[in-house]
């Protein structure tokens, strides 16, 4: 085949897992598109597929296994040339994967995305063209946000997670790169930028000898046209009262921290290889509720881990109830191979996990309404991320909630509202799920 016979390819994307790996096949994306090939939604009208996948815990493995098998299917029915599998179900069961799917035409590791024009060039015997680096991407998001991958890999070792050994060590982007980069998603229409990584708060200690998260804030701050930035992903012992005192002092930095706490007790905590404790953690939030007040907070918990006591379970309920955070997830513990957990005794039973997440959801779920209703009738800026044709609604964000994580807010179509734009609004009700919305 001649490389214009390959142009006339169309490319389609499966996004699985998490931000971070949404960022990755962004720039796989444009590497494509900037190549010539056409990149289009739907995957029956495409010639090549890439499911970008996540194997963090059972769920996602699951749910990669899920659309691959439906890739190959419709491989199988010739409705699709080439599926091309990436991302973290790659790093951890590469082998299994090609023994299982052997329809499938390429297995690409994380550290080989950027060869992603030379591996279909090769699947199609083309000759291979000298492709150059780029940070530029095709954004999977709405056009108002978008994510800023700001590190990679974690030296943490949680005692539950997969994640340094799917991604490596902690590998810090380089500042100037990821200012070039924020300014192209600026130029792109993009007014909010959300700071991601494994942890953010570590951000440059591997490149610099030192957190550098604040000096890279300042220097996007700088950036025109770019009317907010998110931070998630900070872990609880690293938060710096400098860098508290920049978030509630900048006005282009969201009052909002993404803080994963994942439990309350000490011996869990332990056990997690978390580097904070009980104590800590209540003087962490005292101190944000007090001095920051302003700043929303969203965590994570993970119920049903390894030896976690009624005791203990019961004493993470009560600190939810006590102390009130606006947004938290949660997790049931899974036990994921080659994991320091996973050898644990005293391994909670699946229908054990399952009441412990149900009882926790309730809990939080009172917590977060009792603290919505209080916001209504609050004005503020919201940044439109949406159009429901169907209800003829627009779902927006505002800097107190992240967009597809939070609570959205809705508001109807008057005639005037565009996506991606930035409006006064007013909170006028809350149905337990979305705020309902007014522009002033």
């Amino acid at each position: 085949m001649t490389k214009d016979e390959l142009l006339t390819k169309k490319v389609s994307a499966i996004s699985l897992g998490c931000d971070k790996n949404r960022v990755d096949l962004e720039k796989m994306l444009f590497l494509l598109s900037n190549y010539g090939l056409k990149i289009i939604e739907d995957v029956e009208d495409a010639d090549i597929v890439l499911v970008n996948t996540c194997a963090f815990i059972l769920p996602a493995k699951q749910e990669a296994i899920s659309s691959i098998i439906e890739m190959e299917s419709l491989k199988e029915k010739g409705k699709i040339e080439k599926v091309i599998v990436t991302g973290c179900i790659v790093e951890r069961h590469k082998k299994e994967m090609q023994k299982e799917f052997p329809l499938i035409d390429a297995f690409v590791p994380i550290k080989e995305n950027h060869n992603i024009v030379n591996i279909i060039e090769n699947l199609y015997e083309v000759k291979n063209s000298r492709c150059s680096a780029s940070y530029d991407r095709i954004l999977t998001t709405s056009c108002a946000y978008a994510y800023l991958k700001i590190a990679d890999g974690c030296n943490n070792v949680c005692s539950f997670c997969t994640i340094p050994r799917i991604r490596g060590k902690y590998k810090s982007e380089k500042m100037a790169d990821l200012v070039d980069e924020a300014k192209l998603l600026v130029k792109k229409g993009v007014k909010e930028i959300i700071l991601v990584a494994q942890d953010t708060t570590r951000y440059g200690t591997d490149l610099y000898g030192k957190p550098m998260l604040l000096e890279l804030l300042k220097k996007l701050t700088n950036i025109k046209g770019l009317k907010w930035i998110r931070i998630h992903y900070a872990y609880p012992e690293v938060l710096s009262d400098e860098l508290l005192d920049y978030i509630s002092q900048n006005p282009k930095i969201c009052n909002y921290l993404d803080i994963p706490l994942q439990h309350i007790d000490d011996g869990i905590l332990k056990s997690m290889r978390r580097h904070h404790d009980e104590k800590a953690t209540r003087e962490l939030i005292k101190k944000l509720k007090t001095k920051y007040p302003q700043i929303k907070i969203r965590s994570t918990f993970i119920v049903g881990y390894p030896g976690e006591t009624h005791k203990a379970f019961k004493k993470l309920l009560n600190f939810l109830r006590e102390v009130k955070l606006d947004y938290v997830g949660f997790f049931p513990y899974y036990r994921e191979e080659n994991t320091v957990s996973f050898y644990l005794k005293k391994q909670k039973s699946k229908l054990t996990k399952s009441i412990r997440l149900k009882k926790a959801q309730k809990v939080q779920a009172k917590v977060a309404y009792e603290q919505a209703v209080k916001q209504i009738g609050q004005k503020m800026e919201v940044l439109v991320d949406s159009f429901d044709e169907k209800t003829g609604c627009f779902t927006c964000h505002s800097e107190f909630l992240s967009p597809s994580v939070d609570f959205g807010i809705k508001i109807v179509d008057n005639g005037s509202i565009q996506t991606g734009e930035i409006y006064e609004c007013k909170l006028v009700d809350f149905d337990g799920c979305d705020f309902k919305g007014e522009i002033l």
